[in-house]
C-alpha cells in the first residue's frame, strides 16, 4: 500500500493512508446515558458496518492537506490573468473585519435588535452600492454573480408585467458576451436574440436597433465589453431601448475598469448586478459563498427580493428588517445574503473611499495597456481599433501554422510559472488569449508573464513538440479533458 512521503505525482488519497485505529481527533466523555438506537429509531433499518471513513493520525492528515494545497496556483502564489475572471489580491484587512466575533458569530434567527452591527455594515453598503453605480437602491441576497443576473431580470420581468406590458418577452445579448446571459435569460423566462459586433469589438448599434420592438424586454450588456472595449455609443443604445419601453441591465463583471470614475446609472442603465470578487477583492473559486449584489433604478426598487434593511431615524439610529414588499419577487437566499463576503467587500470600499477607487481602477487600466504593449510583440491584439480597459485579447491564430494551438501555449507558460490567461473566449475571436492583470501587479511582474509569452509563441515555432507535451514540471501532466468530461470518477472505491 501506498505511504505518505514527499510530494509526488502518486499522493495518496486518504483513503489509501488510512491505518485502523488512528486518530486525528477525539471526542469527549460522553455524559449522558446511552440509548438503543434501534429501539430509539424504530422502524428504521440501521446499517450492519460503520462507515468507512479514512483513519489518520493528525499530522499524517495535516502533511497530506498541505502537500495537496501546495500543487494547487492561487492569488497569493503567483500571477493569475484570467482575463473575465478579474483575480484580485483579497486583502488582509478583509479578512480580519470579517472574522470579527460581533459579525462572524451572528445567528443567520437573530432578531434585529441583536444584530444592529450587522444590519447596520448592510445597510451602509448598499449606500456605497448606489451612490458607486448611480442608481437607487439595492439587493444584498443573490449569493453570486450568475445570480445577480438571474434576480435582474426577474425584476425586468416583474416590472413589465406590472404594467400590463405581457409581450416583452425578448433579452438582446452581445455575441461576445458572458455565456451565463443568454442563460440567466432564458431561465428568467425570456427568449434571447443575439446582436452583431462591428469590425471594430463594440456593439454594431446600426444592427441592435433594427432589432428593437415591441416584444423587447431589455438588452444585457457590459461596459467595458467582453473584449474589454468601451462601449462609446452607449447613450445612443440606452436612448433606442428605452425609446422602445424596454430596459437596460449591466452586467457588472467588468466594473473593475470604471468604479469610482464612471456610473452605469449615469449611462441610462437601469439593472446593475455587481461581482464583488471582481471589483472589491473577496474571496473568488473554489465552490465557496459569494455575493451578487443588484442594483436598481427608483422604478425597480419595489420589485427588490424580501426582507430589505432598513434605517429608522431617531436619537440613536437603529436598523431592521422590512417585509412589508407587496411587489417583491420574493426572497432569493436562505437569508440575507452571504454575509461574510459582502462584509469583506465593505472593508475594502471603506479602506479605498472614493478617491481611492478611482485611483484602482485607473491602475487596473494602466496594467492592461502596459501588458498588451508588452504581449503584442508576441501576438496581435484581436481588435486594435481602441484602446483596452482592464483587460485585452490576443489573436493566437498564427500559432495554428506551426500545428500549435492556444491551449498548447497555455500549457506551455505552466512550466513557465505562469497561470494560463483565459482561451478560447470571447467565442468571436479566433484562438483567443484573454488576459486582466488586475491593478495589483508590480510592472516586475506583467514584464515576466509577457517575456514567458513571447518565449512560448516563438517556440511554437522552432520546436512545436514541446508545447505538445506540457506541462512537463506538473506532478500531473497534461489530462484528456474529453475523456474527463466523460467519465467522471465522483467517489472513492476502494
Amino acid at each position: 500500500m501506498t505511504v505518505m512521503g514527499p510530494q509526488t505525482a502518486t499522493e495518496p488519497t486518504v483513503f489509501e493512508a488510512s491505518r485502523p485505529g488512528r486518530r486525528a481527533s477525539e471526542l469527549a466523555t460522553i455524559d449522558v446515558d446511552e440509548i438503543d438506537l434501534a429501539e430509539a429509531l424504530d422502524g428504521v433499518e440501521l446499517a450492519a458496518e460503520p462507515p468507512a471513513l479514512p483513519e489518520l493520525a493528525e499530522l499524517d492528515l495535516v502533511r497530506h492537506f498541505t502537500r495537496m494545497s501546495q500543487r494547487n496556483h492561487g492569488i497569493d502564489a503567483g500571477f493569475y490573468p484570467l482575463g473575465s475572471c478579474s483575480m484580485k489580491y483579497n486583502p488582509r484587512v478583509a479578512e480580519r473585519v470579517a472574522a470579527l466575533p460581533g459579525f462572524r458569530d451572528a445567528h443567520p434567527w437573530a432578531p434585529a435588535t441583536a444584530v444592529q452591527g450587522t444590519l447596520g455594515a448592510l445597510w451602509e453598503l448598499e449606500r456605497w452600492l448606489t451612490e458607486l453605480t448611480g442608481l437607487h437602491a439595492a439587493t444584498l441576497q443573490p449569493a453570486a454573480g450568475a445570480q445577480g443576473e438571474l434576480v435582474g431580470l426577474l425584476l425586468i420581468r416583474a416590472y413589465h408585467e406590472d404594467r400590463g406590458d405581457l409581450d416583452r418577452s425578448i433579452i438582446i445579448i452581445p455575441d461576445s458576451a458572458h455565456g451565463t446571459n443568454p442563460a440567466s435569460a432564458t431561465i428568467a423566462g425570456f427568449d434571447t436574440v443575439t446582436v452583431p459586433s462591428g469590425d471594430d469589438g463594440l456593439v454594431d448599434v446600426d444592427a441592435l436597433e433594427e432589432l428593437i420592438d415591441e416584444r423587447t424586454a431589455g438588452l444585457m450588456l457590459t461596459n467595458p465589453n467582453t473584449l474589454g472595449l468601451f462601449e462609446v455609443e452607449i447613450e445612443r443604445m440606452a436612448a433606442a431601448i428605452h425609446g422602445a419601453g424596454g430596459l437596460l441591465y449591466y452586467d457588472g463583471a467588468n466594473f473593475n475598469a470604471i468604479a469610482g470614475r464612471v456610473r452605469p446609472g449615469d449611462m441610462g442603465f437601469d439593472v446593475v448586478h455587481l461581482n464583488v470578487h471582481k471589483t472589491f477583492a473577496t474571496p473568488h473559486g473554489g465552490g465557496g459563498p459569494g455575493a451578487g449584489p443588484v442594483v436598481v433604478s427608483e422604478a425597480l426598487a419595489p420589485y427588490l427580493p424580501a426582507p430589505v434593511v432598513v434605517a429608522d431615524d431617531g436619537p440613536q439610529v437603529s436598523y431592521r428588517f422590512d417585509d412589508d414588499r407587496p411587489k417583491s419577487i420574493g426572497r432569493v437566499h436562505g437569508f440575507h445574503g452571504n454575509t461574510g463576503v459582502l462584509l469583506r467587500a465593505l472593508s475594502f470600499l471603506q479602506r479605498h473611499g472614493g478617491d481611492g477607487l478611482a485611483s484602482m481602477s485607473a491602475k487596473a487600466v494602466l496594467n492592461a495597456n502596459y501588458l498588451a504593449h508588452r504581449s503584442t510583440a508576441a501576438l496581435p491584439l484581436a481588435y486594435a481599433q481602441h484602446p483596452p480597459m482592464h483587460e485585452f485579447v490576443l489573436r493566437g491564430s498564427a500559432v495554428k501554422a506551426h500545428g500549435v494551438r492556444v491551449l498548447d501555449v497555455c500549457k506551455r507558460l505552466i512550466d513557465l510559472g505562469y497561470h494560463p490567461p483565459t482561451n478560447y473566449f470571447p467565442l468571436i475571436v479566433d484562438e483567443a488569449l484573454m488576459v486582466e492583470p488586475t491593478e495589483t501587479e508590480t510592472p516586475e511582474t506583467l514584464d515576466g508573464f509577457a517575456d514567458a509569452l513571447a518565449q512560448v509563441v516563438a517556440e511554437a515555432a522552432q520546436d512545436p513538440a514541446l508545447l505538445h507535451d506540457a506541462p512537463r514540471t506538473t506532478p500531473v501532466r497534461r489530462l484528456d479533458e474529453a475523456k474527463a468530461a466523460r467519465e467522471l470518477v465522483l467517489r472513492w472505491d476502494g
